[in-house]
């Protein structure tokens, strides 16, 4: 890692240089998208009237890893809670604190909202990125049910 790292939000120029980050991440998770849901999830970034919120770090002028967040309302607790959606380091600068930056980032936002909770989910076998989430918040005993609704 050469430069400085930064935090900042995601921005309308930022496009180009995010897809591939975007795209990295669901490789990773062995999906795809349509082009019009990742189309409308990047617009929803950028509106501030939506509760979806992205970050990103940026070295030397290059996007190093994104972060996506929801903040919602939670029937335990009179404020929001913060989901961390979307996590995503390029592999080539992972292991110079580019992911604990932007988790620290999403609670700094997350506290800037009055959130009571920060929580995020990852798979199983994702033990890379277990080593930093033991370090930075307390696992969980819940466990994740899903049901497509399509």
């Amino acid at each position: 890692m050469a430069g400085p790292l930064g935090i900042r939000p995601l921005r309308e120029a930022d496009r180009d240089a995010w897809e591939p980050l975007w795209q990295g991440y669901l490789a990773f998770y062995e999906t795809t998208l349509a082009p019009e849901i990742t189309d409308a999830s990047f617009r929803r970034f950028l509106d501030p009237m939506e509760p979806l919120h992205g970050l990103v770090a940026e070295i030397d002028g290059r996007l190093a890893g994104l972060a996506h967040f929801l903040l919602h309302r939670s029937t335990w607790a009179p404020e929001c809670y913060c989901y961390l959606e979307d996590l995503f380091v390029a592999p080539d600068l992972r292991g110079y604190g580019v992911g604990r930056a932007l988790i620290a980032a999403v609670e700094t936002a997350a506290r800037d909202a009055h959130a009571t909770r920060l929580y995020w989910s990852t798979r199983e076998r994702n033990a890379a990125a277990q080593q930093l989430y033991d370090q930075v918040a307390a696992r969980s005993d819940f466990i994740q049910y899903r049901k497509r609704l399509d």
